[in-house]
């Protein structure tokens, strides 16, 4: 009987067969640690299962015929994994020299760590947030407003993401980005795998939650440093696009921001939702009262996302229902 691997790596693939090889190219890279691997393939179209049966012959590959969302297609994998600990990586980050190893000897040596998310920098090296605050409708409306960019340094403006803080130094957090974040096996047995009514966006917030609920502590640890691209192409977005596609994005946060509040703030639900239209209102009077055609595409912008909330709202049952899946 083999015996049981340190780390169960598993990664979600939705048409990122190139990233998938380079990602996975730095997870067989890694030394140190024993490991098995799991590919859950969400209904690509570029042949992204193809390529990794044909070069990573000793990765486990789960192919859906559905997008079945990052929560389920996470948990199909992590139903069959059987490492001391699961480390969950996006296709978009790459994992440096000795990551694994430093992660598996970090949890060893901190019992209450349930969960634990790495430095995210983009491939410039910029740091991106990766030590967060549960969401809170506070946290919500400083965000919409700009107040916590432009407050970024300070401890009330910038909280959400702690960008007043030293990123160089370790710290317990409310939650971490899922690009990368490393479960002890025995936490995710007692308090469960990810939630599926969240087909994306605020899964791992509900789960850090969970897992803090249950006496467990959630980590940011620097020393471990992943470059994540994800964040490189959204800064490169100076506004939301109102595209088919951003609109659909957009419609799924709404969405799971609905399910979120319900279930961990149930009277909160409904004033996250107005918080955000009311905000989208004022900003579409005034790019109204300003005209031009900046203002006017501005304005366009709010509109849509009051008529999406709406939407998601209805669709929702207020955040108590989860829509058919996939979105």
């Amino acid at each position: 009987m083999n015996p049981r691997p340190d780390v169960s790596v598993v990664l979600v693939s939705f048409n990122t067969r190139d990233l998938l090889r380079e990602c996975l190219q730095t997870v067989y890279a890694q030394t140190g640690v024993t490991m098995e691997v799991f590919v859950v393939d969400n209904a690509s179209r570029d042949g992204s299962a193809a390529m990794v049966c044909a070069e990573f012959p000793d990765a486990t590959v789960i192919v859906s015929e559905l997008n079945l969302g990052f929560a389920a297609a996470n948990n199909r994998a992590m139903e069959q994994c059987s490492g001391r600990f699961v480390v969950l990586l996006n296709t978009d980050a790459f994992l440096r020299p000795g990551d694994l190893e430093r992660a598996v000897r970090k949890m060893e040596a901190n019992p209450k760590a349930g969960l634990a998310g790495a430095r995210l920098v983009g491939r410039d090296g910029s740091f991106q947030p990766s030590a967060r605050q549960f969401p809170s409708l506070t946290n919500d409306v400083l965000a919409l407003t700009g107040l916590s960019a432009l407050g970024r340094h300070s401890k009330f403006f910038g909280k959400a993401d702690r960008t007043w803080a030293d990123p160089s130094v370790e710290t317990p957090a409310d939650w971490v980005p899922g690009a990368f974040a490393i479960i002890r096996r025995e936490v995710l047995e007692s308090v469960g795998l990810f939630d599926e009514r969240f087909f994306l966006y605020y899964e791992e917030v509900d789960l850090c939650r969970r897992i803090i609920s249950a006496g467990w502590q959630v980590w940011y640890w620097p020393e471990l440093v992943v470059v994540h691209i994800g964040g490189e192409s959204s800064r490169q977005m100076k506004r939301l696009s109102m595209s088919s596609s951003g609109s659909q994005l957009t419609l799924w946060r709404m969405r799971s921001a609905l399910l979120y509040y319900r279930k961990h703030h149930p009277l909160k639900a409904w004033l996250a939702m107005q918080a955000e239209s009311l905000w989208h209102r004022l900003r579409l009077f005034r790019n109204e009262l300003r005209g031009g055609a900046d203002a006017k595409a501005k304005a366009e912008e709010s509109l849509a996302i009051v008529s999406l909330y709406r939407q998601a709202w209805k669709e929702t049952r207020g955040g108590r229902l989860c829509p058919t899946r996939p979105w």
